[in-house]
């Protein structure tokens, strides 16, 4: 397979192989085509860092970039340049849930759907033709949702025991740790105010071009975090409808007596949709 390089040369990012290997240079500009002052400056692998950053964290403030990698703001500025003239990275406003704050909200960079093809080269239109011929033969999107919920019960094994492992308050953490793992690049945070629980973030979804044509995806996960972690979630952004992260939240108080109901009814009704 053949490497594909992202944006211009000498600037963009690697194809996937070497992003995944960012820590090394190759020998020789010629075989690279990485220009020989780069190699000598260490520029590509410093720009991939910040790149990398972002897929792990997801949309991010230069002061962040900044303190998360080492570097000044300076440089981490002059890798975003490059990076947005390539196509890799571009800038907005920082999404604010619950109460806003006085003041602009603070401008972020997040991953193009080209840098995170850089990233994960994936079989999305082989996926689509089969999801699409599953619900042209098999009953429509039931047939597709049915799919979609085998899927996660396939992966389910490993997730249930990372959170009945853990400490009650420590589940959500569990998990994004175990979604990690599957390289979903997963953190989890205190729900901003006045809100009472957790946010579980997913910076990276390898399926997101797939979810975009059907949700059921979406909706299958947001069902499965319901039933694990025994309490109602609500889905509150997805990659696959244009949202930097996919974001659950998820209450602070369990209520384990009724998981059944909320991981068909309740955690369906907002999967894969973004209602801010």
């Amino acid at each position: 397979m053949t490497q594909r390089t992202v944006g211009g040369p000498g600037r963009g990012l690697p194809g996937p192989e070497e992003l995944r290997n960012n820590g090394v240079v190759k020998n020789g500009a010629p075989s690279t085509g990485i220009p020989h002052e780069e190699l000598a400056t260490g520029e590509r692998p410093t720009r991939n860092r910040v790149a990398r950053s972002i897929l792990d964290h997801g949309p991010s403030t230069v002061a962040e970039l900044a303190e998360r990698l080492g570097l000044t703001q300076a440089a981490v500025r002059r890798h975003l340049d490059a990076l947005a003239a390539d196509g890799v990275v571009e800038a907005r406003e920082r999404r604010v849930y619950g109460t806003r704050t006085r003041g602009r909200p603070a401008k972020v960079f997040a991953l193009t759907d080209c840098g995170r093809d850089a990233f994960d080269q994936s079989y999305d239109k082989l996926a689509v033709d089969a999801l699409r011929w599953i619900a042209e033969r098999e009953g429509g999107g039931e047939a597709v949702a049915a799919f979609a919920r085998a899927r996660i019960a396939a992966q389910a094994e490993t997730y249930r025991k990372a959170v009945e492992a853990a400490a009650p308050d420590q589940r959500t953490e569990a998990l994004a740790k175990a979604l990690s793992a599957d390289g979903y690049a997963a953190t989890a945070r205190s729900a901003p105010q006045p809100h009472t629980g957790e946010q579980l973030c997913q910076h990276h979804c390898p399926v997101a071009h797939v979810a975009e044509q059907f949700p059921q995806l979406c909706e299958a996960e947001t069902e499965f975090f319901a039933e694990l972690l025994g309490t109602h979630v609500q889905r509150l952004a997805t990659i696959a409808h244009g949202d930097g992260v996919c974001t659950t939240f998820i209450p602070k108080a369990p209520k384990t007596s009724k998981t059944s109901h909320y991981s068909h009814n309740a955690s369906a009704s907002t999967a894969g949709r973004n209602p801010a």
